[in-house]
């Protein structure tokens, strides 16, 4: 359902901040031209994307065509036409199921991803997910062993590629519709030419039509048949020094070292009286206050509190979070959160590991947005973290800026396998992270 091996969400792309505070502004807002323009360039280039032009995704073609209904591209298949074997791999190959419960078998997921997996245009950063991380990522509420795809050679038993799904309700305007959120595709280096990934990502969709599911989200750092959503990442300097030793930012022009250090230095404590972090016996008011922001998007999970205990529930060097508890009521009035999503840093003899938060959900219904992303920025600096990334989805767009982050490089993509949205949506309609 995705062919994402060669960039998902870049690890790192340089930011180009201005460090005099004066952020170029973004591009705009993704419409269907410049989509259109850029598929035209694309296919000058003899990029034709063959495999997903078989698939129920929107294409290119239909773009702009508000005739075509909202909703699922294809019907189901009756069960008793799924396939019910594997698809055929070359000779040398073998389908295996990944027990992610397994240390073995993690310590093989984590290490060809950790050698294999997404990487910068320069090759400078690679992610390195943990391996609670994976886990977390892996075994939500529901999960299905069988959608943790790994292919090894016959022979040596080497594991040298893996797909996985994981179930999810995501609601499109008001329909709620359970899907598989695709990630983690990722085929040896030494294998790319063996055309792998398309077979990969018809056996993942073989198996997820096995438990009835139809649907699908993912993303992409690159343009497929077709977005429902162009974003792009910002990135805030928590460390800058360290940031421009190792490639990933660069000193600005008439800026010094000690300069920039001072531009992005934050608070050593935060300031919203009453924020704390998140503890289990939230779980319920963090829930509400998260379904009633979510709703104003037009696509977003649906997210109960099964859901909000595995994905919110602090997780040492997986996932933080943090709410504001009033004072005087002791209501739950704001939340915020971020995810640990480090990556090596390739070739740098000083440093090996580039430490990163990522914003994840974050409500404000009573602390000004700004005051709590700040916050956030403040606990993720006192926890070492190296830079603290941001998508423009939903309301960030309102605290980049003025928070100090740069744009980012690169942008991604989202998409949606067997259902149709009439338009593209800007990013704060979309309501969804990824991981």
């Amino acid at each position: 359902m995705v062919d994402n091996n060669s960039s998902s969400n870049s690890p790192a792309e340089n930011q180009n901040a201005n460090p005099d505070g004066n952020l170029p502004s973004e591009s705009g807002n993704t419409t269907i031209d410049a989509l259109a323009h850029k598929v035209q360039e694309s296919l000058s280039l003899s990029k034709r994307h063959k495999f997903w032009e078989t698939q129920p995704v929107g294409q290119f073609k239909d773009l702009g065509d508000a005739s075509l209904p909202e909703g699922p591209i294809e019907p189901p298949t009756p069960l008793s036409e799924v396939k019910q074997e594997p698809y055929n791999l070359p000779n040398l190959y073998e389908w295996v199921t990944c027990d992610m419960d397994s240390e073995e078998t993690c310590n093989e997921v984590y290490n060809l991803l950790t050698n294999n997996y997404v990487e910068d245009d320069e090759n400078m950063f690679r992610f390195n997910y943990s391996k609670e991380f994976l886990r977390w990522a892996l075994c939500p509420p529901g999960y299905f062993r069988s959608w943790h795809i790994g292919v090894r050679v016959k022979s040596s038993k080497k594991l040298v590629a893996f797909i996985t799904g994981v179930p999810a309700k995501i609601r499109a305007r008001d329909t709620v519709v359970n899907m598989a959120e695709i990630n983690f595709l990722c085929v040896h280096k030494k294998l790319r030419s063996k055309r792998l990934a398309p077979v990969m990502i018809k056996e993942v969709t073989r198996r997820v039509h096995l438990e009835n599911i139809w649907q699908a989200a993912y993303t992409a750092g690159v343009i497929l048949p077709t977005p429902v959503s162009t974003c792009q990442y910002w990135h805030r300097s928590l460390n800058p020094k360290k940031l421009i030793d190792v490639g990933f930012s660069r000193l600005g022009a008439r800026m010094t070292m000690s300069r920039t250090i001072k531009l992005y230095k934050l608070p050593d404590s935060t300031v919203t009286p009453g924020f704390r972090k998140m503890e289990l016996h939230d779980v319920p008011a963090v829930t509400r206050l998260l379904r009633n922001y979510l709703s104003q998007f037009i696509v977003a999970p649906d997210f109960d509190e099964n859901d909000v205990e595995h994905w919110l529930l602090p997780k040492e060097n997986v996932v933080d979070s943090y709410l504001v508890e009033s004072p005087e009521t002791h209501e739950i009035n704001d939340f915020c959160s971020f995810y640990t999503l480090p990556s090596s840093i390739l070739g740098n003899q000083n440093y090996s590991t580039l430490k990163a938060a990522y914003s994840y959900y974050n409500v404000s219904t009573k602390t000004p947005l700004l005051q709590l992303m700040n916050d956030a920025l403040i606990v993720a600096k006192r926890n070492d973290y190296d830079v603290f990334n941001a998508l423009d989805v939903m309301q960030n767009e309102s605290f980049l800026k003025e928070l100090k982050f740069g744009p980012g490089d690169g942008e991604l993509h989202y998409y949606l396998y067997n259902y149709r949205i009439n338009r593209v949506l800007r990013p704060s309609e979309l309501g969804l992270v990824l991981l």
